[in-house]
């Protein structure tokens, strides 16, 4: 059967992406359907000089990195590399936050640092004649899993309906809140956390941004084990237009209410739930888990 011809462009990146990327566990089942025209860093038939210099048919361009006008690459306008295979390739993937909303780069020295076709929440037009044949996949790094899974539903043209900033929303609709292991925690406003340990809820005081964030974190394991609020972090809202925010691990609050709430819970409705978590002292959730 054909394999999918795919070029990975890497620009203002730190490559993050790539190496979450490889860590994907079907790897070698994956390259079986795919084949890599250009990989900065896996084995393929084309240079990058190759592919600035030629025309390189291609089926899915997958863009690493935010993107300035005044980036060069391999001594040529970064921009004019974009525009070239995004009117060759059939299907665009912006692969993480930074391809997706300019991500960290928007605080280099580059002017104007955008993702392809939001700069935070906002949509830009630099290129506007791509916009309907793109997929946002985003995180910092995006999930493997996520990423393969997409590639493989352009594959087989399967219609994938895509939220505002053009996610997936088979994976974006929700949010790291949902699956999350600590929600009887936050139900109940339990909040005795310690980072790296498994009680408590890291919503309150210690900046989990899990029930404002889009994506599958809970859902689909990271190596097929883990999540970064299982590991006792909390969620850092790294699919989301406005990360990076500062101050990571401490919630933000006016008047005692955290500043963002969950997704559809307004001030009020948190006011009446917190009132009446007031009045429960459950003694297991003030324990370790482990105990006996």
């Amino acid at each position: 059967m054909k394999k999918v011809r795919v070029l990975w462009l890497s620009l203002m990146a730190c490559n993050g992406n790539t190496h979450s990327f490889l860590n994907y566990p079907h790897l070698e089942s994956f390259l079986n359907d795919f084949e890599f025209i250009y990989h900065p860093v896996i084995d393929s038939n084309y240079s990058l000089e190759d592919i600035i210099s030629k025309e390189i048919a291609c089926d899915i361009l997958l863009i690493e990195g935010a993107i300035a006008d005044d980036f060069i690459k391999a001594g040529i306008p970064a921009v004019d590399i974009v525009k070239k295979y995004a009117e060759i390739a059939q299907t665009i993937v912006t692969v993480g936050t930074c391809a997706t909303f300019g991500g960290i780069f928007r605080q280099s020295a580059y002017e104007d640092v955008s993702g392809l076709h939001f700069k935070e929440q906002n949509r830009t037009d630099k290129f506007n004649d791509v916009f309907e044949k793109t997929v946002s996949v985003s995180g910092c790094p995006i999930h493997p899993e996520v990423l393969v899974n997409t590639l493989y539903a352009i594959k087989k043209r399967l219609s994938l309906k895509l939220d505002s900033y053009l996610r997936p929303k088979e994976f974006f609709s929700y949010t790291v809140h949902n699956g999350c292991t600590r929600n009887e925690y936050f139900e109940y406003k339990v909040d005795k956390h310690n980072f790296g340990e498994l009680e408590g809820c890291m919503f309150y005081d210690h900046g989990c941004r899990g029930p404002f964030t889009h994506g599958s974190c809970n859902k689909i394991l990271w190596n097929e084990v883990n999540s970064k609020t299982r590991a006792g972090l909390p969620c850092m809202g790294c699919t989301e237009p406005d990360f990076p925010k500062q101050n990571l691990f401490s919630t933000k609050k006016n008047m005692g209410i955290p500043e963002h709430l969950p997704v559809g819970v307004s001030k009020r409705t948190y006011l009446t739930l917190a009132g009446i978590t007031k009045a429960f002292t459950i003694d297991r959730l003030e324990r370790k888990l482990f105990d006996d």
